[in-house]
């Protein structure tokens, strides 16, 4: 063999060698990532532990699941709007989230805000349900969309906020 076949021949040897090292490494994080976020999909924490922050959120009719997951987000309720969606998509109220004004906190989990918006978290129930009947039914609606009308306001003010802050960074 003369030099350049030798020459060659290692070259080619390094390449697939650094290229296979590469393949294994893309694979292996791909595996850990993608268990990671499955695992999540089961067994998300709080955001907080302990007593946490309420917020009040307003579901509208037309939010898509995608929505109020981002919404969520937004707020600081949950890590990972798209979580929400796949822990949704699985939960046993697939498709049942209602609309409305809901207070949930960061102590609870995605399941628990699922539950709650589904309207099969008991207390949560039994307290939408109480508003409702405990007042005669027009005063109750109108007190509904009063609520409603301020946590829109509410919602529209913190994305007018962000927007401006927004705004002030990108022209420096």
């Amino acid at each position: 063999m003369n030099v350049k076949q030798i020459v060659g021949t290692t070259a080619e040897l390094i390449i697939k060698v650094v290229i296979f090292v590469f393949i294994i490494m893309f694979v292996y994080r791909t595996a850990v990532a993608a268990y990671d976020y499955g695992y999540r999909v089961f067994a998300e924490e709080p955001v907080s532990q302990g007593e946490g922050r309420t917020l009040s959120v307003y579901v509208e009719d037309t939010a898509s699941v995608r929505d109020i997951g981002d919404m969520l987000q937004e707020k600081g309720l949950i890590r990972d709007g798209r979580l929400f969606w796949i822990q949704e998509m699985l939960s046993e109220n697939h498709g049942k989230i209602k609309p409305g004004i809901y207070d949930l906190n960061t102590s609870m989990t995605s399941q628990e805000m699922i539950a709650v918006m589904a309207g099969t978290d008991e207390e949560t129930a039994d307290d939408t349900t109480a508003a409702g009947s405990s007042q005669p039914g027009e005063t109750a609606d109108q007190q509904t969309q009063q609520d409603e009308a301020a946590l829109i306001e509410e919602n529209a003010a913190i994305g007018a906020e962000e927007g401006t802050g927004e705004g002030a960074g990108e022209g420096e």
